[in-house]
Formats: structure tokens, C-alpha cells, sequence
């Protein structure tokens, strides 16, 4: 077995986007237009309560990630609800969706800490399947496996794949993807397997002190792309000091690739430039998947009230609590499992 080497590594540059939203976007940019599954990575900031409007998707899967605060988002189903911190959500558009996902402010509307934090990811899906039924998936922070490993100085919370032994829950998405979220505290060492035929980076979040591969030092905000030629990558947090500021925070995600034609003209995904312009019409005709919206109202694009947190969208905090809690009981009665603390070697 060897180290996958590493192809580039490219630095995420903060940019405006609507009002007062930061965006880093780091696939779909200059830098790197594509990492194959992969057509956009974008790590967005809001302090106010700009998001994104009723908008279409076909073609493409997104995976959505809340860091901090909260996002709603319903579609032209009738489908809805709010992402909080830590939650994730795997949409396969298919052959048309339509939705909106506007931040939502928790507490004091008017503190300047009141900040909504996601990471979003666009995927390819293959031919055969860009025009399958849409469907998607939300999966609460409590709901989403975590391991530890290197006597508890590396922590991995399994979003989608299998790392350390440890396997996330099955059928989230169309496209096969790995998603990893690490927590490193200073000294602390990991070796990740990484699946043959899938494309991987590393995005870190937090932190200047990762080296990746014994050699490679990154730095935060930098994203890192790989090769694929190995089987597997290491890294270490050098920082000397156990501290809250000296852990690192990244997300390593991969996905397999297809090595197909792409055709992409903003949200609509195709194999040929006729299926952009199908797509175009049928989004502007409601037909061939957007027949949902005739008649459609969006609920949130003009902002989300208390009103709708508490009634529509099932969005109670304390309501939440009380799953949080009932889902735990549920896990503590069953049977401990051998795979709750990680080996330190795969």
C-alpha cells in the first residue's frame, strides 16, 4: 500500500455574494473548475438573513452541511424543515427540484454573533441517473456515527462512507461519496483509507498546523486535491500545545468518478448542450420534472418567521431536545458495539 499523492492545493479566497454573505468557493472557481464527481464547493458565511431563493437543480446531487446557526429549506413538494448546526442533508435533483434555503437567526436577531455557517457541495450524477426521481435525506447531528482514535486526540464524524471500521448510514445519495469531518488536537496522528476509483480533497477549516503525508503542510481555508494513485493518506496536528485554538477542523470528501462528458449551464447538469436546453425549457414550461411548480408558493424565500420555526417547519427547539434525547435513549439500550472506540491502525 502507498500514500495518494497530492495533485493541488489552492487557497479558498473570501468573496462577497447578495446581502452580507461571504462565500469560499474552491471547486467551481479559477483555480479548480472541477474535481470529477465534484462540480462546486462552496464554504458561505451569512450574517443577515440573505440565502438562496426558489431556485431550480437537475441533473446534480448536494450535500449541505450546517456549521453554525441554522438554515431552513423546503421544496415544490412540500417538503421542509431546518438544518441546525451539525446536520447534514444529501438532495438528489434528478430530472428537476426546485427549493429555497434562507438562514434562519436563533436568540438576539441583532447580534453580530448570530451567524449562519454552511458548507455546500455539488455532485455530478451519472449519466444513467441525472434524470431519475428527486429525493433527499436530512440527517440530524445526533444521528451521524463518530469515532476516536490516537487515544482520543482524533475524532471523525462519519457523514457518508466508512472510516476507522466505522460505517455511516447507507443509501444517502445517488453518487457513492465519502464525507469525513476531523477534529485533530494538537500532536495528534490519523491514517485515512481512501476507496479505489473516487477523487478526494481536503478542506481545512480551522487550524495552520496540519501535514499531510509527512512532507506537506496546509494551511486554513486551503483546499488540498489528490491524485489517484494511493490507497491512503496520513497526517499530524504539530502544534505543541493542547489548546482550543491548536485543533484542527477539516472535512476530507471523495467521490467516485465517472470520467463522462459534463454540460453544465448554472444549476442544470447535462451530457450534451440539447439536454441544457431541454432543461431550460422545461423549467420555463413546468414540465418533465417542474410540474410541481404549477401553482407552488414558497413559503420561505421572503425570510423565516417564529411562526413558521414553530408550525410548518418543525423546527422547535425544544422540540428537537426532546428527539435528541429519545434518540439517545434508544442507542444507550441497545447493545454497546465493538466498534465504539477506533483502532488506531486501519
Amino acid at each position: 500500500m502507498s500514500t495518494r499523492s497530492i495533485a493541488k492545493i489552492i487557497t479558498a479566497r473570501s468573496q462577497p455574494e447578495g446581502a452580507g454573505a461571504t462565500v469560499r468557493r474552491s471547486i467551481g472557481s479559477m483555480g479548480m473548475h472541477r474535481h470529477d464527481p465534484f462540480l462546486m464547493f462552496d464554504h458561505m458565511n451569512s450574517a443577515g438573513t440573505s440565502g438562496f431563493p426558489q431556485h431550480p437543480h437537475r441533473g446534480q446531487e448536494t450535500i449541505t452541511l450546517v456549521l453554525r446557526g441554522a438554515i431552513a429549506h423546503e421544496d415544490f413538494t412540500g417538503s421542509k424543515g431546518i438544518l441546525y448546526a451539525g446536520d447534514v442533508q444529501f438532495m438528489t435533483a434528478g430530472k428537476g427540484m426546485v427549493h429555497s434555503e434562507m438562514p434562519v437567526l436563533i436568540g438576539d436577531k441583532n447580534s453580530k454573533d448570530n451567524v449562519t455557517e454552511i458548507m455546500q457541495l455539488w455532485v455530478d450524477l451519472p449519466n444513467s441517473e441525472k434524470l431519475k426521481k428527486p429525493s433527499y435525506r436530512d440527517l440530524k447531528e445526533w444521528e451521524i456515527p463518530e469515532v476516536k482514535s490516537d487515544n482520543g486526540k482524533v475524532i471523525v464524524k462519519i457523514l457518508s462512507g466508512k472510516s476507522h471500521g466505522v460505517e455511516s448510514q447507507k443509501d444517502l445519495a445517488t453518487t457513492p461519496i465519502n464525507y469525513y469531518y476531523y477534529k485533530v488536537k494538537a500532536g495528534g496522528e490519523f491514517k485515512q483509507e481512501l476507496q479505489k476509483g473516487f477523487n478526494y480533497f481536503l478542506y481545512l477549516l480551522k487550524g495552520n498546523t496540519l501535514v499531510l503525508n509527512g512532507d506537506t503542510q496546509v494551511k486554513q481555508y486551503q483546499n488540498v486535491f489528490f491524485e489517484e494513485d494511493g490507497e491512503y493518506i496520513t497526517g499530524k496536528n504539530t502544534a505543541k500545545e493542547d489548546t482550543p485554538e491548536n485543533e484542527l477542523e477539516f472535512v476530507l470528501v471523495g467521490g467516485k468518478s465517472f470520467k463522462q462528458e459534463i454540460v453544465q449551464y448554472g444549476p442544470f447538469v447535462a451530457s450534451s448542450k440539447n439536454g441544457i436546453q431541454q432543461a431550460i425549457m422545461d423549467y420555463q414550461y413546468q414540465q418533465n420534472g417542474f410540474e410541481h411548480l404549477k401553482g407552488w408558493k414558497t413559503l420561505i424565500s421572503d425570510g423565516v418567521t417564529q411562526e413558521m420555526i414553530d408550525g410548518p417547519l418543525d423546527g422547535n427547539l425544544e422540540q428537537r431536545a426532546k428527539q435528541k434525547e429519545a434518540f439517545l435513549k434508544k442507542q444507550k439500550e441497545k447493545q454497546p458495539q465493538n466498534s465504539e472506540v477506533a483502532k488506531d491502525e486501519l
